[in-house]
């Protein structure tokens, strides 16, 4: 039997007409299409119908033909675009990037993965240009990864070039957190899996999240006695906040990257 067989593939490239096939009845079908068919050899050595659409892969009834006829293609896609600004000012909103698909998968190729990212993000100027965004009680954090991004295009014209560096690192010891944080799996939302009850994480206040004047970040905890409990809400997923306890300030954070996290 093995014999037949690479003699049939000997006559296929010899004599293309003895063997009919996808190429042959140029046929190249996306999903399970029936009427996508040829008669000829089967890639099981079998003769009769055989099939040039992409589900015949899995049922194995695929002409002899098929992976040279119809090649598998992957599906492309462009860069992303730059980041939107926010959807909204003065409050917890998102941000969103897209990218375009250049070539659409054929034949069983890769699929597109995702044409969307969306990241949380607070505007701290109102569309007059006004000074806002810092009268939140809860302290808003994301991951400190979002500070090499964020351009420092900060509300207040009291900022200079003086005192556009300043900042601090506070260290907290998380109490408590919903369970929505641990669900979290986008790729720009995964940093949340991450927090856990009882460990010390560092939150670094920097521009423009620091108010100008008085140069603290809004939930910093600073004027805590260290017993009472605060609360925060990540950027991105509001269904995911908790308490911690503040454990000291210090000037630059040194907590692993993992458990560090910046006010916004």
């Amino acid at each position: 039997m093995r014999t037949l067989w690479m003699a049939l593939c000997v006559l296929a490239r010899l004599w293309p007409g003895a063997l009919a096939g996808c190429a042959d009845a140029g046929r190249c079908c996306p999903g399970r299409d029936p009427a996508c068919f040829a008669s000829g050899w089967r890639q099981d050595r079998v003769y009769g119908t055989c099939f040039c659409d992409q589900a015949c892969r899995i049922t194995g009834d695929c002409c002899f033909d098929y992976a040279r006829a119809c090649p598998a293609r992957p599906c492309i896609v462009g860069e992303w675009s730059p980041w939107s600004g926010c959807a909204g000012q003065c409050r917890p909103t998102a941000r969103v990037r897209r990218r375009a698909v250049r070539q659409e998968p054929q034949n069983g190729g890769a699929p597109c993965p995702a044409l969307e990212e969306r990241a949380g993000c607070l505007e701290y100027a109102t569309p007059q240009g006004q000074d806002c965004g810092h009268a939140f009680v809860p302290a808003f954090i994301t991951t400190s990864a979002f500070n090499k991004e964020r351009t420092r295009q900060v509300a207040s014209p009291h900022w200079t070039t003086d005192t556009e560096d300043a900042g601090y690192c506070m260290e907290f010891k998380t109490e408590s957190l919903t369970h929505h944080c641990a669900m979290e799996n986008r790729p720009l939302t995964r940093w949340m899996q991450y927090l856990r009850e009882g460990y010390t994480v560092c939150v670094d206040c920097q521009p423009p999240a620091m108010n100008s004047v008085s140069l603290r970040c809004s939930g910093d905890g600073l004027d805590s006695d260290g017993n009472e409990t605060l609360h925060w809400q990540a950027i991105g997923n509001p269904r995911c906040q908790g308490t911690w306890k503040k454990v000291r300030r210090v000037e630059q954070c040194s907590c692993p990257a993992v458990h560090s996290f910046i006010f916004i």
